[in-house]
């Protein structure tokens, strides 16, 4: 049945964390913000992912005060974000009380979609954050929307995507994603995948597509799920579209506009609003945070199944080792070693592993001479549950004899929050409740911003606070 289809547009979070490292401040954000919440956009993406890391590493900035600063301009548009299950904000697994709480002050501060995933997509490592979506986004304060990591594998089929879409369902997903960070979904797997699933979702469950235009198809996907039934779709403003990023918005609401599935977004508006963002994204390129080749088309992505953010990092390992002639040699390792793992879909955190090791495989001449502690840490189950079992061989060599477990690795933590507020207050930083989940997130990068920030508020140099010789 046609219907009008709804956009989440990504300019603010993923359209510059995947062109631009993250790069653009909410000061670059501020002037365009009453006109984006004009716009009848389903939510704008603005929060999460690598957002909170780089506030404080690289911008200086508190991305609490970023969410808040976002929900003052905007008063129509739902905030969405990105959290990543029990890794929450950072890369390692949390308790579920820092988990609780971090999803609290998120919803208190102006987030009103959240959209959680594991990068294994085992259901055990959401399970908390959408428990605490549902208790403090109770009564449409908060939409919870569970996302499923799109890959292929001899496991990932559409079976596969449709019970786990289910079981998200039955945990209490208001919404299904379909997270297709590669942009490994190619045009007609889509049109099938959302036929499917929109068959077995309650007709109130609405269906979200997440892709990139890494590999040059994200525009045919977006289309070929529209005409399957799906109801919301990813875009980012043209500026800092396409490449890497997700598919401009425009084209589609052009697309769109007089038929059936008409976005009601009117084009016009949308004009003024990319002028701007072109400004942004052409002061990030003089700065050096936004490389042109982010924007060009990728087919390695569908042959390696390497996303481009993690092929640029496998490209700077090889260059720090001096091996970069060896990149073809680690390009096709690398779904070796996703294989011995058990398949897991290549996403953060999952993604630097596999690569990491892939690096080292060919760099030291031999399959696991030298392995990492997060390759370990995989093999033995303390991310969670993989996909498929692991190569046995692969995994005797790796783990030599270290314990595995099989229940969900979040069981194993003691609760943090208190132990942690008490190291935020007696080293004087403490001025909010945030702040400790900030030093929660990144202890050594918090505790610099921190130094930062109390040398700005107290008129001290804010260099001698960077050095780190500010005295606390």
């Amino acid at each position: 049945m046609a219907k009008k289809i709804l956009i989440m547009d990504t300019i603010l979070r993923d359209a510059h964390q995947s062109h631009a490292a993250t790069r653009m401040t909410t000061e670059q954000m501020i002037p365009i913000l009453g006109q984006l919440d004009e716009i009848g956009y389903y939510s704008l993406e603005g929060w999460g992912g690598a957002t909170f890391d780089s506030c404080m590493r690289y911008l200086n900035e508190d991305p609490w005060e970023r969410l808040r600063t976002l929900k003052k301009y905007l008063k129509k548009t739902p905030i969405q974000m990105l959290l990543r299950g029990q890794n929450l904000l950072g890369y390692r697994n949390y308790a579920d009380d820092l988990v609780d709480k971090v999803v609290e002050k998120s919803i208190e501060n102006g987030i009103g979609v959240v959209r959680v995933f594991d990068a294994l997509n085992d259901p055990r490592n959401i399970e908390s954050s959408m428990r605490a979506i549902k208790k403090y986004g109770a009564g449409g304060k908060c939409v919870c929307e569970a996302a499923i990591s799109y890959t292929t594998s001899p496991v990932h089929t559409l079976d596969y995507f449709v019970k786990l879409a289910k079981t998200y369902e039955n945990m209490g997903a208001d919404n299904i994603c379909v997270k297709d960070m590669a942009n490994l979904l190619l045009p007609f797997e889509a049109f099938e995948l959302v036929t499917a699933l929109k068959k077995e979702l309650l007709p109130e469950t609405k269906l979200h597509l997440h892709t990139h235009n890494t590999t040059g198809t994200g525009d045919m996907v977006n289309l070929m799920a529209i005409k399957a039934g799906v109801d919301i779709v990813d875009t980012a403003l043209s500026p800092l579209a396409n490449g890497t990023s997700q598919p401009a918005t425009e084209p589609l609401v052009a697309t769109l506009q007089g038929t059936e599935y008409d976005t009601g977004i009117d084009l016009k508006k949308l004009i003024p609003i990319a002028a701007h963002f072109k400004k942004v994204a052409a002061d990030l390129e003089k700065d050096g945070a936004l490389n042109p080749k982010v924007r060009q088309v990728d087919v390695n992505t569908l042959i390696y199944q390497v996303p481009g953010g993690m092929l640029s990092n496998l490209m700077n390992q090889l260059k720090k080792a001096g091996k970069e002639e060896k990149l073809s040699e680690v390009l096709a390792e690398v779904p070796n070693v996703r294989k011995d793992c058990g398949y897991p879909p290549l996403v953060t955190p999952s993604s630097q592993i596999v690569g990491t090791q892939a690096v080292m495989n060919i760099v030291m001449g031999e399959r696991y001479k030298m392995v990492t502690k997060e390759t370990k840490d995989l093999f033995a189950g303390k991310y969670g549950q993989l996909p498929m079992p692991v190569n046995e061989e692969i995994a005797e060599k790796v783990l030599k004899g270290d314990k595995r477990i099989s229940y969900r690795p979040a069981d194993d933590l003691e609760p943090e929050y208190d132990k942690l507020k008490e190291e935020v207050v007696a080293k004087g930083y403490y001025t909010q409740e945030e702040d400790v989940l900030s030093y929660a997130s990144f202890p050594e990068v918090a505790e610099n911003f921190f130094k930062w920030r109390k040398a700005k508020n107290e008129g001290v140099d804010s260099d001698m606070a960077k050095s780190g010789v500010y005295p606390v």
